[in-house]
């Protein structure tokens, strides 16, 4: 097997934008998952000017002479209609706009909550690290799907109920990953030298460590994307999710169920969008995961 190629060997009198441009060009993954989640991110936040109609709306002609849906490329219809005359191309955009928006929002209050714990407990140690680190094993022994749906179901489903019980079951596992970070970085020169100087722990935390953590938490938002992305879906497909008759990939494939012998593009649609968006999201976090090691093949 080729060895990898240590950077100062392919890169040695490159100034760092060109060693960056090197990185980008040796890097498939992180191009494409880029290219493709860019483009996610701009469906969804021009939804309204790229949606050809309301994902509500029913429409007189939605379905055909035989009272079933009307098929794609036919009509009007670029993606055809559902079984209630709504335009699917319509809703599939704005179910990007939904999907998206609860990996970010769910994403950014699971990493905030794992960081500072993670940091917590592997800087100051003792009762503080015991106590937490075993709430984040019994946390990560109890099926993340299924308490997501608990707490969308006792505390009413709806868009903000997602968000909270998404981001609650998913903060353990980067939790203990920022954890086992904090227990190398605290051993190191540099905080050794702060913490001589007099800084206190949380000026050590913030100013000194967490710098250090910036990279991880970047792939780890990546792939936590995919995640969450699933897990909004699963929970819109078996209605505890994002409510009808708001859009979401999930809820449209469950609304697919009753038709996918007649209508099949019904669950192609949203299933295909579902796929490349995890795709994208698993590509460009190895993709980060290869332009933030020290070594390039």
């Amino acid at each position: 097997m080729r060895q990898p190629i240590a950077e100062d060997e392919t890169t040695s009198g490159l100034d760092r934008g060109q060693r960056l441009r090197y990185k980008l060009r040796h890097n498939p993954s992180l191009l494409l998952g880029s290219v493709v989640v860019l483009l996610l991110v701009a469906v969804a936040v021009f939804a309204p000017l790229l949606a050809p109609a309301d994902p509500n709306r029913a429409f007189d002609d939605g379905l055909n002479a035989f009272g079933q849906p009307v098929s794609p490329f036919t009509s009007h219809f670029l993606l055809g209609t559902d079984n209630q005359e709504r335009d699917v191309l319509s809703r599939l955009i704005y179910g990007a706009r939904i999907s998206l928006f609860i990996a970010v929002v769910a994403n950014a209050l699971s990493m905030l909550f794992s960081v500072g714990l993670g940091l917590c407990a592997g800087y100051l140690r003792g009762p503080i690290e015991v106590v937490l680190m075993r709430c984040t094993d019994l946390m990560m022994s109890l099926p993340s799907l299924l308490l997501a749906m608990t707490l969308t179901v006792v505390f009413q489903p709806g868009l903000l109920t997602v968000i909270v019980a998404i981001a609650l079951v998913n903060w353990t596992y980067l939790a203990r990953v920022i954890y086992g970070e904090v227990l190398s970085l605290r051993e190191r020169e540099f905080v050794e030298a702060a913490r001589a100087v007099g800084s206190g722990a949380i000026g050590i935390m913030v100013r000194h460590m967490l710098p250090h953590l910036l990279n991880l938490c970047l792939i780890y938002f990546a792939l936590n994307s995919s995640q969450i992305v699933l897990t909004e879906s699963a929970l819109s497909f078996l209605g505890a999710g994002v409510q009808p008759p708001t859009p979401s990939w999930g809820n449209m494939i469950a609304d697919a169920q009753q038709a996918y012998l007649t209508a099949p593009w019904l669950l192609l649609c949203p299933s295909i969008c579902l796929i490349v968006t995890v795709v994208a999201f698993n590509l460009l976090g190895e993709g980060l995961q290869s332009l933030f090691d020290t070594r390039v093949r």
